[in-house]
Parts: C-alpha cells; structure tokens; sequence
C-alpha cells in the first residue's frame, strides 16, 4: 500500500495535524484504499507528545492527535514513503540529503498542490506513486512555484489563535491537494 509521510522539524506542531487532518480525508475519499499517513521530524526527540495547542487545534477541526509520539526522521522512513510532504523547503531539503533518490518524491505540501493543479491533462492513473512521478518531472521542468508562498509557518511558541490559523491553513491545502490528485469528490447516492 502506497504511504504518506508528512514532515516537519520536531514533529510536535505542524505535522501531526497535517497528518490527522490527512489521514482523516483520504480515509473519507478513499475508504479502505486510502494510503497510510504517518508524520516525522527532522529535530525530533522520539515519543515527544504533540503539543497542547496542536492537540486542541486539531480537536476542533474534528482530528484527535492526542496520542501522537514524535519520531526522528529517518532514511527508512523516507524510503518506506510514496510520496513525503514537508510542511517547508527545509523538511523538502533535509529528506533530499538523508536520502537523495528520494527527491523526486519530496515536496512542499504547497508546491505539490500548485503543481498538480496547474496540469492540464486528465489523469487516469489512480497510483499514487505515478502521480508524484509526473509531479517530479513537471517540477524538473519549470512547473510553477511561489518560493515566497511555500512554507507552512511554524506556529511554536505562539499562542493557541496561531495553532487555529495553521490547523485552517493546513486542512484548507490538504482538500485542495486531494482534488488535484484524486478529482472532486465523487457525489455518494443517498440512501433510505
């Protein structure tokens, strides 16, 4: 099964709601053939808990992370990634240097999505991992970046309104990623 890894710096903030708000929408898109979402960090201290704020964010856009226990980005698990999103350049940057085959499938959660939304041709193949392969080679040529709008804000220190506007942010960039890779969501007849 395809995996997900959702990176960020100590894997207390930014990353474990990006990876429950994740989960919990492929999970709603794709049932049972959702891809597994994990998260890490590259300063991690291991089992570290999300921070309160982090929790309570994510607790009111409807994702229970209160369990979540940091881990220390490894090449392993990049290697066991499809696709990593970093939450900034520098998680993109850090996953390219404790793996370097592994570019091609790191990205920015923003300049995945801009890239995959910019493409004009249908996609028909349903893996993941062809769909970040046509994403890398759009990026190697030229895709369209924003490198002043690429960054998610590291919401540590700040008060509980920044962790809000992050988890907002986050979901808000999450659907639109799932649109670009999956299609709109698909109607659901309504039963009696």
């Amino acid at each position: 099964m395809a995996a997900i890894l959702v990176v960020c710096s100590g894997n207390i903030c930014r990353s474990p709601i990006a990876e429950g708000l994740l989960r919990r929408a492929l999970e709603r898109r794709l049932d049972d053939g959702a891809p597994a979402v994990g998260s890490a960090g590259t300063i991690a201290v291991d089992g570290a808990p999300a921070m309160p704020e982090s929790v309570e964010a994510a607790r009111e856009r409807g994702v229970d992370i209160r369990t979540h226990g940091a881990r220390r980005l490894t090449p392993q698990l990049i290697d066991d990634a499809d696709l990593v999103v970093g939450m900034a350049a520098e998680h993109r940057e850090a996953v390219a240097r404790l793996l370097p085959g592994a570019a091609a499938r790191a990205f920015t959660l923003k300049e995945l999505t801009r890239i995959l939304e910019a493409r004009t041709t249908a996609e028909t193949e349903p893996r993941l991992d062809a769909r970040v392969g046509a994403a890398a080679a759009a990026r190697a040529n030229g895709a369209p970046a924003n490198r002043f709008d690429e960054d998610v804000v590291d919401p540590l220190g700040m008060p509980l309104e920044t962790y809000r506007a992050i988890a907002w942010e986050l979901d808000e960039w999450i659907e639109r990623l799932l649109r670009a890779l999956y299609g709109p969501v698909p109607a659901r007849a309504e039963g009696g």
